[in-house]
């Protein structure tokens, strides 16, 4: 196959901001929470790809409702003298333009604005989203897939699972803290998932995943590879999966879903 028909499209959306209400909450795993969301702004929503990410407004303690960005000819910007809101970045797990729902699911790990805001959602409860700005499509010809990443995750590997071929071949590594926090993904294809428990560790370490990738047999053939989990972790394994197991620039993501500050 040439590798023009494996090339990575980017395709742009319109800026929009949407403010929706919260419709279901669903505990999926004891640290992973799944928040529906639904509302008419939703009727020209658009995410083409599991890469997706939407940005989400979380209002300061106190605050009723965040300061949102508005849009000006040069773009979106806070009005002057406020306070920029918080802002994280979540992928769209599942969207229905029918129901005009929006699923987005919540790693809840005690600390942190998203974490904190899950934790005492209620239904008809409102919350912001922006985007996604784009989406970075890659093709489903390749002849298998890897995936590494820990529970922020989880959410974006469990969407692509559902939408690859069911003929398609994936391994996934995935770091969580223990049993417990395993999730069943939901799949056509034939997928095989390694999961690491931290037990107590500290997240955000590459040593145990390198561990992982050293110890395995990969299938022959071409393959893509997504590793999302804390920043430098993600770029260490990229570094890894180019020099020791043959993974080529081109055809590997690696996206820091978090970072650890010093």
């Amino acid at each position: 196959m040439s590798s023009n028909e494996r090339e990575l499209k980017t395709v742009m959306h319109p800026v929009k901001m949407r403010t929706l209400k919260v419709k279901n909450i669903q505990q999926i795993a004891p640290h992973l929470k799944r928040i529906t969301f639904s509302g008419e702004e939703l009727a020209d929503f658009t995410s083409l790809s599991p890469d997706d990410h939407v940005k989400v407004f979380f209002p300061y303690p106190g605050e009723e409702t965040p300061v949102l960005p508005v849009m000006t000819p040069e773009g979106l910007k806070v009005p002057e003298g406020s306070r920029p809101a918080i802002m994280r970045d979540y992928t769209p797990r599942r969207y229905d333009s029918e129901a005009k729902e929006l699923d987005i699911e919540f790693f809840l790990h005690g600390s942190g604005p998203g974490s904190q805001w899950a934790e005492q959602a209620r239904i008809g409860q409102t919350l912001t989203v922006g985007g996604p700005r784009g989406s970075k499509i890659v093709p489903y010809n390749f002849d298998w897939y890897l995936m590494i990443g820990d529970e922020s995750a989880i959410p974006s590997f469990a969407r692509r699972l559902q939408e690859l071929p069911k003929n398609s071949r994936s391994l996934l590594i995935v770091e969580v803290e223990n049993e417990s926090d395993k999730i069943d993904f939901v799949h056509e294809g034939l997928v095989e998932v390694f999961w690491i428990f931290r037990k107590g560790d500290a997240p955000g370490k590459s040593e145990r995943l390198k561990t992982q990738l050293e110890r395995m047999r990969f299938p022959v053939g071409d393959y893509f590879a997504w590793v999302a989990l804390e920043k430098s972790c993600a770029f260490e394994l990229k570094e890894f999966l180019l020099h020791i197991k043959g993974a080529q620039e081109e055809w590997i993501k690696a996206t820091g879903y978090w970072k650890i500050l010093l």
